[in-house]
């Protein structure tokens, strides 16, 4: 039984690492479906799809999770919500189950008969990324947050310095 486990992963965290160790407590496989590919370079979404596969692959690997057992995928955004599942189903490999916390994922899932289980957050306050790039932005420690191999990916990027570009240049558009 093959399990899905959807976000933006914006950036992965160790809340995310927690949640995927409980589900492959519970099941053979999983796929981790990267959310929003479409979207990087915004403030509330500063990595790519291809940035976020890197940093989730090296976490788990970090962490010495099966790779085996693990299917990093990524799927943009579509505007039908009634076209969504055959949208997401066309992208992914074949799931039985799925893990979410949103609740129009959750309807929308159920629609089409797949069991959904509610996701219950780690320490939601703390392993949240909003709150991981406002610390990045009042340069503020970010880094126990997240796992060592993704603070090493965010820093070979620039992606601190990034979101702080994106955070001046959204907030007034002609400060470049």
């Amino acid at each position: 039984m093959r399990a899905l486990y959807m976000g933006r992963f914006q950036p992965f965290h160790l809340g995310h690492l927690e949640v995927v160790k409980r589900i492959l407590g519970e099941h053979p496989e999983i796929i981790i479906a990267i959310g929003s590919a479409n979207h990087n370079y915004h403030i509330k979404s500063p990595f790519t799809a291809g940035e976020r596969m890197w940093m989730i692959h090296e976490a788990l690997k970090e962490a010495e999770v099966d790779l085996s057992r693990i299917y990093i995928a990524a799927y943009p955004n579509i505007e039908n919500n009634a076209a969504w599942y055959a949208h997401i189903k066309s992208l992914l490999p074949p799931f039985d189950v799925a893990y979410s916390g949103n609740p129009l994922t959750q309807i929308l899932l159920a629609e089409q008969n797949i069991e959904v289980k509610k996701l219950t957050m780690i320490k939601r306050e703390l392993y949240c990324a909003t709150v991981i790039r406002e610390r990045m932005l009042r340069d503020e420690d970010w880094e126990e947050l997240v796992p060592p191999a993704v603070a090493r990916i965010i820093k070979e990027i620039e992606g601190v310095r990034r979101i702080k570009y994106l955070a001046r240049s959204e907030s007034d558009p002609m400060a470049y």
